[in-house]
């Protein structure tokens, strides 16, 4: 019988995550987006151990968290005065929140955490617990989020408990994330920002700091891949109105608003994401409905399309990689 991971709280579980981190050992720890599986970032045995525990690509680089922005230089090297600047701006604007900005690695960082690439992707996490246990352990965490590679990320202790109970030794428990949806993050470019995935921070944000530019190319981002944050259900996006389509087999449904009482009748199991039509609100409640469709063991998932404006943008780029996971993962 496999050792569940124990659960941790208060002054006395932060302390235990320390000493356990401080041994190159992995804890699940609560951030403001989602929960993370952090490792000491100069620890490459606490980066190997993460890529394991998740049964994640030795490719896909880790995201390194700071508990504020003097600590950037011990992760990240700056060269020129203008991206200075822009790093400056962004940083007093979204730090510490939701934001995370490849920027050149210190050369002192173990390449394993950027998946052997010179950039380094790095944020400032606002959530009180995480940030305790990084002063505390005195250095910056490497922390994907808490959930086996590909699969929905979690929001809540037990959630990671589910996912990753019987391979990690402790999670710190820090109650329901706030957001809910992983950072966006941001590459400071000479054309201007370019947003490598959406998030929180909205691409109407970041325009009042600087020009935001699609993406020049491929990149290789964490939580860039196709098929990503999937249900092991398959998941479908509705392309018409939800009053008007059938559903197959037993089925469940993610909607945004409360629907029609014989809309409902037709399924399972129905999630509403935001009975008042909130974005924000859904974007929070996104991972945690699913995973509830998802353990109901029902035949197929559907979800209704959102409006892509604000963090609607990065539901629905969430809900595409998810959809596209779970029927070709």
């Amino acid at each position: 019988m496999s050792v569940r991971a124990r659960i941790l709280k208060g002054d006395q579980g932060i302390a235990e995550a320390v000493a356990i981190l401080r041994c190159g050992e992995v804890v699940g720890l609560p951030t403001e987006t989602v929960y993370g599986l952090a490792g000491d970032a100069f620890q490459p045995m606490a980066a190997a151990r993460i890529f394991e525990a998740k049964g994640r690509p030795l490719t896909d680089p880790l995201i390194v968290h700071l508990p504020e922005v003097g600590w950037l230089e011990r992760v990240a090297r700056i060269d020129s005065l203008e991206q200075q600047i822009q790093v400056q701006q962004l940083a007093a604007a979204f730090w510490p929140g939701p934001l995370t900005l490849t920027l050149q690695k210190h050369p002192d960082l173990p390449d394993l955490i950027t998946a052997g690439m010179e950039s380094v992707a790095v944020r400032v996490t606002a959530h009180p617990l995480f940030q305790k246990v990084l002063r505390e352990l005195g250095s910056p965490l490497a922390a994907p989020s808490a959930n086996r590679f590909g699969k929905i990320s979690p929001t809540t202790a037990e959630d990671v408990q589910i996912e990753l109970g019987d391979v990690i030794p402790a999670i710190l428990d820090g109650g329901a994330c706030e957001h809910g949806l992983e950072s966006t993050i941001v590459a400071i470019t000479k054309e201007g920002f370019e947003i490598l995935r959406p998030g929180p921070i909205t691409k109407e944000q970041l325009s009042k700091y600087g020009h935001v530019v699609h993406p020049s190319g491929i990149v290789n981002t964490p939580g860039s891949l196709p098929g990503h944050y999937a249900p092991k259900t398959e998941l479908h996006i509705l392309e018409t109105d939800i009053k008007s389509f059938i559903p197959p087999l037993k089925a469940g449904l993610l909607v945004l608003r409360t629907p029609d009482p014989e809309v409902i009748e037709r399924y399972a199991a129905v999630e509403v994401l935001s009975p008042s039509g909130d974005l924000r609100e859904a974007a929070t409640n996104f991972y945690g409905a699913l995973r509830r469709l998802d353990n109901l063991k029902v035949d197929i998932i559907f979800s209704e399309s959102l409006r892509e404006e604000g963090i609607g943008v990065a539901v629905m780029d969430r809900m595409r990689r998810a959809a596209y996971g779970s029927v070709n993962g």
